[in-house]
């Protein structure tokens, strides 16, 4: 994962920027790039400080939680129902959401579904 660079190099930056230099040259003598000077500058005017935001995490998952009960009550209807089947039912609800989004939404509560009986091993063969 990224980390942020310190507060202390954003500052010097932003210092020479004041002090009159331009970004690209406050950059170059910090081996930072001109992008961050700008997105720096930027945060300076914007929240008085070039302080970084939190990295990471979900940003995501609130769109679907919204509609949790719906989901589950769909679910509880059928309980055989695949991803595809459940995004086709969401669907005619009004609610889109993708295969990768409904999986983590049942993996973050633990929800797993085993569509057959275990078979019982064959003597004769190894079975998958």
């Amino acid at each position: 994962m990224s980390k942020a660079l310190s507060l202390d190099l954003r500052e010097r930056v932003l210092a020479a920027i004041a002090g009159g230099m331009s970004g690209r040259q406050a950059a170059l003598r910090f081996g930072v790039s001109a992008a961050s000077a700008s997105r720096w500058r930027t945060l300076e005017r914007r929240q008085g400080d070039a302080r970084p935001g939190r990295l990471g995490g979900d940003r995501r998952s609130k769109h679907v939680e919204a509609h949790a009960e719906v989901i589950l009550a769909v679910v509880d209807e059928a309980k055989d129902m695949t991803l595809e089947e459940l995004r086709a039912a969401l669907a005619q609800k009004g609610l889109r959401f993708g295969y990768g989004t409904l999986w983590r939404f049942f993996d973050r509560r633990a929800i797993t579904v085993k569509k057959r009986q275990r078979m019982r091993a064959s003597r004769s063969a190894r079975t998958s």
